[in-house]
């Protein structure tokens, strides 16, 4: 391991295997030296749970998920590293997963839904390195959970989209957003970064998200009602060649975590004024573009390669209609 002083008073750590390039460490020794003890398998925590949340993070595996995965596996690392980080792959039993999911994480049994699945990939790299011979998580339950397949009613979200369309500044963009989701049943994470580039004559082009690796495009055809508000947005547009459909003050994309700190501020501004009495969930403006579509064409729409999975997750549909004999 080599220590290479910087003009800036920094020093860059650096280390030369046998026969190969210098690989660089950064510039903080303590993370440095952990890493080539990573390297030659000499860290004194090898093996647990902490030390296979680095290496699972240092893997090609880690880089080729999708970024919001990685920000989520992140977040679920915090509390799970607590219980577990220093705990030897081979001493967790399934027992010890039960008592995580059902004592631990008691108060939020969804999230330690999310904490045993990161486990149980670490584990799995675990039974990979020749640790484990079987993964424990496998062997668990997880905590069930109420799947949420609420849409609002259509007179409930055109209360509030009338009244958010009045507001000023970036209410408007926000409104427009929830329309535009309720039109097409995109998520948000597929129209947030939409530029006017990809809005056709007839078609809006989207990169479907969640396809694990694969590439699948999706081309919503434009209805008068999406063309009604398409033409609004361009009065909005900067660039209407370039520029993002819903753009934020500074004209750029919005950022996840900004626009959902955004949307939740413009939901309880639409509660206090007494435009809605309850909190509309953007995503369940997806369930609300199905039942629609199913209510009105007769058919769930193509929202995921398995219609099964369309129909248990988005139809949120009261009445079920058909014909008697």
């Amino acid at each position: 391991m080599e220590a290479r002083p910087r003009k800036d008073g920094q020093t860059t750590y650096r280390y030369h295997p046998a026969g190969g390039r210098p690989i660089n460490l950064g510039t903080d020794k303590i993370a440095a030296v952990r890493r080539v003890a990573d390297m030659l398998g000499r860290t004194d925590d090898s093996g647990t749970i902490a030390h296979l949340w680095r290496q699972h993070v240092a893997s090609p595996q880690w880089r080729n998920l999708a970024e919001g995965t990685r920000r989520s596996y992140t977040e679920c690392s915090l509390p799970l590293l607590k219980v577990f980080g220093n705990v030897h792959a081979s001493h967790i039993r399934p027992a010890d997963v039960a008592r995580y999911l059902r004592v631990e994480r008691a108060e939020s049994p969804s999230a330690a839904n999310h904490e045993v699945a990161l486990l149980s990939v670490l584990l799995r790299l675990a039974v990979e390195l020749g640790l484990i011979d079987r993964n424990p998580c496998r062997e668990v339950a997880r905590n069930p959970t109420k799947r949420l397949r609420d849409a609002p009613e259509p007179a409930k979200l055109a209360a509030f989209l009338a009244w958010a369309s009045k507001q000023q500044g970036q209410a408007v963009i926000l409104s427009a957003m929830a329309e535009f989701a309720a039109l097409t049943g995109n998520r948000r994470g597929e129209f947030l970064s939409l530029t006017w580039a990809s809005v056709g004559d007839t078609e809006v082009r989207m990169r479907r998200s969640k396809q694990r690796g694969a590439e699948v495009w999706e081309a919503v055809s434009i209805s008068p009602a999406l063309a009604d508000l398409l033409t609004r947005m361009r009065g909005f547009a900067r660039d209407e060649r370039l520029g993002y459909l819903f753009p934020n003050r500074q004209g750029n994309a919005y950022t996840d975590a900004g626009f959902k700190a955004m949307w939740a501020k413009l939901v309880r501004a639409a509660i206090q004024a007494g435009a809605i009495e309850s909190p509309i969930r953007f995503h369940a403006l997806r369930g609300y573009y199905a039942t629609q579509h199913k209510a009105q064409r007769g058919a769930l729409p193509d929202l995921h390669s398995d219609p099964g999975t369309t129909a248990r997750t988005y139809d949120a549909a009261k009445v079920v209609k058909r014909g008697a004999l």
